[in-house]
Parts: structure tokens; sequence; C-alpha cells
């Protein structure tokens, strides 16, 4: 009886520990699987994942994810070749407006000069604006083509300087819309892993929507733990539209002067500098905020 038992005790401890490093080798596999997984994604490298395992399981599963990862690698590519075609499309029809409108430009010019009845200087300053709206435009369309699929290189940048440049530069352009801006920036100096023209970018292009949209009262502040705000008055807006304000080519109909993608590029570049911006709207004040990591 002793020996029986003691046969049963050793065949299920034999067992056991077969068992035992049955479990050990298959979580061994699957870190294995895991690592190369996460390397393989960040690295961006045609490398296939590899196990030590003989599992059956195991080895199909690892057959299954390097296919899921060639067709991966396949559609980023097909990505990458359409966002360069699209940006070399947009780029060239910007090269192609561009001539024509410095032509009607200076043929505006030479009309300007001539004697005009007051009807004509009307319809004149009418195609004036929207010939300056055209030509904004295509320097939009040129700036975006510019985003699609770059790689940005950031440094340490301070963001109180950047910002209170960049304010200056518009003081002048502020004045003539009789906008007087409040503006409130900590004292302590904030920086940020960034790219420092893309910065001026994303500020003067919310500027430039501030001048369309305000109705007067601007505010623009800097907090201390690095958040930028925009606040200005905008009755020709509403809380629907104001969703839609970074999409790509969204205008706002109502609004004055409405043209461009330059919020659309403004939001691409700060995502591109790993942060987030926002939109919100509550009594008639729109305002724009902007964290970075």
């Amino acid at each position: 009886m002793n020996i029986v038992l003691l046969v049963t005790i050793g065949i299920l401890s034999f067992c056991c520990i077969l068992f035992i490093l049955k479990i050990y080798f298959m979580r061994k596999s699957i870190k294995e699987i895991e690592t190369n997984f996460n390397y393989i994604i960040k690295a961006d490298t045609n490398n296939i994942i590899t196990i030590s395992s003989t599992d059956k399981n195991i080895k199909n599963l690892a057959i299954n994810l390097n296919k899921e990862l060639v067709d991966l690698r396949t559609q980023k590519l097909q990505y990458k070749s359409g966002n360069q075609e699209l940006k070399k499309i947009i780029t060239n029809i910007s090269h192609d407006l561009r001539t024509p409108l410095t032509a009607i430009s200076g043929y505006i010019d030479l009309i300007n000069e001539e004697q005009l009845t007051e009807k004509q200087k009307k319809y004149l300053k009418i195609i004036q604006k929207k010939s300056n709206e055209l030509t904004e435009l295509t320097g939009q369309l040129f700036d975006f083509s510019k985003t699609i699929d770059i790689e940005i290189k950031k440094e340490k940048c301070c963001i109180n300087e950047i910002f209170e440049e960049t304010l200056i530069s518009y003081y002048s352009i502020f004045k003539e819309k009789n906008i007087m801006p409040e503006i409130l920036i900590c004292k302590e100096k904030i920086y940020k892993m960034v790219n420092r023209n893309s910065l001026i970018r994303i500020f003067e292009n919310i500027l430039s929507n501030v001048l369309k949209y305000s109705n007067g009262k601007f505010k623009v502040e800097l907090t201390q733990d690095g958040t930028i705000t925009f606040s200005n008055k905008a009755t020709s807006l509403d809380a629907t539209t104001v969703q839609k304000i970074f999409n790509r080519y969204f205008s706002v109909e109502n609004a004055k002067e409405s043209t461009g993608i330059g919020l659309s590029i403004a939001k691409q570049l700060v995502e591109l500098n790993n942060g987030n911006i926002y939109a919100d709207y509550a009594k008639d004040t729109l305002s724009i905020r902007i964290e970075f990591d």
C-alpha cells in the first residue's frame, strides 16, 4: 500500500513539475512576444517576432501577429505615399495660384491710379478684398502642405519669450482693429520641449483667427502650469460651430472674412509638439486653450 502511494505521489509530483515548467516557458514566450512587438512598433523596423517556445499555440500566435505587422507596414507605406502625393498636389496648386493672383493685384493697383466713380471704387474695393482673401488662403494651403507627414526637431524653449514676441509683432494690427488685448503672462519662466518655429506659427494662426472673429474684447493668458488660453468675444459663432473649428477646410459662413485652414494647421502643429488644443464657447466668448506635455 505504501509503495502504491509513493508511486502515485511521485507521478503527481512529476506531472506538477512538468505543468509548472510548461507555465514558465509559456510566460517566457509571451514576454518575448511582448518585448519584440513593442520594439518593432516603436523602432519601425522590418523585423518579425521570434520566440524560443516550441508550443504550437504560442507559435501560431507569433505567426498571426507577424502577418498583422506586415499588413500594418503595408498600410503605413500606403498612407505615407498618399500624404506625399497630397503634399505635392497642394504645393503645385499653391504655386499655380500665386502667379495669376500676383497679376490681379498688379492690375488692381493700376486701376486704383485711374479716375474712378464712387461706385467703381466700391466694386474695386470688394475685388481687392476678395483677392487678398484668396492670397491668404493660398498661403495657408502652402503652409498646410508643409505640415503633412513631417517630423520636427524639438528643443527646450521658453514659452514666455516666444509668446511675448509674437504678441508684440501683432501690436500694430490690434491697434488698427481697435482691439485692446488683456495680457496675463506669469512671471515664472515656462520651458517646454517644442519646435520654436512651429510654436510661433501656432500663435500666429490663432491670433489671425482672433482678428477674424473678435468683436473687440480679447484676452490671452499663460499660467504657471504652462497652459495658454486665448479668449475673445465672438457673437458670430455658436457652440455647434466651435466644435468643428479645427476641422480641415471648415469655414464659418456667418463669420467676417471667413476663409482658411489656419486653426487646422495650428491643431496639427500642436499635436506634432506633443500637445493638445481645445476650443470652448460660452457667453458669446470663444476660448482656445493649448497644453504641452
